[in-house]
């Protein structure tokens, strides 16, 4: 296991207009498992490759257990790296590849045989030892992948999206193995992904970022429940969050807002006191909508127009539109739900998890 921190990193390329990472700072404690995510082009495989030395530094130091590591080549960093691509000896067995990288470090002959056995074993490899790449599954070729990174027994594991390639079925089991694998090892793992269920499901904690910044970090839930930005908000969930332009009132102590033609009062834990006429952005995510009104009256009535609607068996995906609100909002209703395109329907907003945003995109919150 290893602490590795990452401080002020920046990467500028000669041609580049804007940094591909810019001042990216993180702390990832001893057997964390730290996932970065964002859309694509946000700085996460560069900072990543920065990591484990396939890539320069402009400025900003890479630490790994203290050590400053950025004049450290690669294979003297003790980190194991799995990328996109298997990249397997396709003229190799399975054993040969899992015991390659040990064999060019000259580890001693039974050494290598039992990690190569202990590994073939966390990861259900054993029968297949003898078996070239073409003729395993991209599942069992991820797998060998990932145990060419074990056998190493490094100080920290790097993951460059590495289950792209897999179908979705695929996916979901080699995700739960990935997880197994961290529980059981205990090691430091950093993981880059766009995929949000991919972080949510396998992150102890998720770096979200964006136009090479760190726009938050922190445990999924906590991100997913409370985000930091419009960006978080929206990046996070699906369907994502909406987000509706908003004027503040002079009604309920400054947490009355104006949605089109819709009126909301917050509650005290959702906002601080606004400035009657401030312009901000108002959020809910689509669980928090219903078709009935809570037990305890919690919940407040909005006429809406049903532009669309996607029954998914266990759920519905309501499409809908306030009045004098052009940008669409999204429900997610439990069961089916019997709505029609066209019709104009009630639906109840759960003020007490709405959020709000100022003008710059940040969260607001009451002190």
């Amino acid at each position: 296991m290893a602490v590795v921190t990452i401080d002020k990193l920046t990467k500028i390329y000669d041609r580049g207009h804007a940094p591909a990472a810019d001042n990216v700072s993180l702390d990832i404690a001893h057997g964390e498992f730290m996932v970065l995510l964002g859309p694509s082009g946000c700085g996460k495989t560069t900072t990543l490759r920065m990591i484990a030395g396939l890539e320069s530094i402009s400025s900003g130091t890479v630490s790994i257990d203290g050590r400053v590591v950025n004049q450290v080549p690669a294979k003297d960093r003790d980190i194991a790296m799995v990328f996109q691509s298997y990249a397997l000896y396709p003229h190799m067995s399975v054993k040969d590849n899992l015991a390659f990288g040990l064999r060019r470090r000259s580890v001693d002959r039974a050494e290598i045989e039992r990690r190569v056995a202990n590994v073939a074993g966390i990861l259900g490899l054993s029968e297949l030892l003898g078996r070239k790449p073409h003729a395993l599954s991209g599942g069992q070729r991820q797998r060998v992948a990932l145990g060419r990174a074990i056998v190493r027994d490094p100080k920290v594991f790097l993951f460059d999206e590495p289950l792209s390639n897999l179908d979705a079925a695929l996916r979901v089991s080699t995700r739960g193995e990935i997880s197994a694998l961290h529980r059981r090892l205990g090691a430091t793992m950093i993981y880059v992904t766009h995929d949000q269920v991919e972080a949510m499901t396998m992150g102890t904690r998720i770096c979200i970022m964006n136009g090479g910044r760190v726009a938050q970090v922190g445990p999924p839930l906590e991100v997913y429940r409370n985000p930091a930005n419009t960006f978080v908000a929206s990046f996070l969930g699906n369907p994502p969050m909406t987000l509706l332009p908003a004027i503040a009132t002079d009604k309920a102590g400054g947490r009355c807002l104006m949605v089109g033609s819709c009126e909301i009062e917050l509650p005290s834990s959702r906002c601080p006191p606004l400035q009657p006429g401030a312009t901000v952005t108002f959020g809910i995510r689509p669980e928090h909508l219903a078709q009935e009104s809570a037990s305890n009256g919690a919940t407040i009535p909005v006429d809406a127009e049903i532009v669309r609607v996607e029954p998914l068996g266990a759920e519905t995906i309501v499409i809908a539109r306030l009045p004098g609100v052009e940008k669409l909002i999204f429900a997610r209703l439990a069961g089916e739900a019997t709505m029609r395109i066209g019709e104009r329907r009630q639906l109840f907003l759960d003020a007490g998890k709405a959020h709000v945003f100022d003008g710059n995109g940040l969260a607001l919150r009451p002190a």
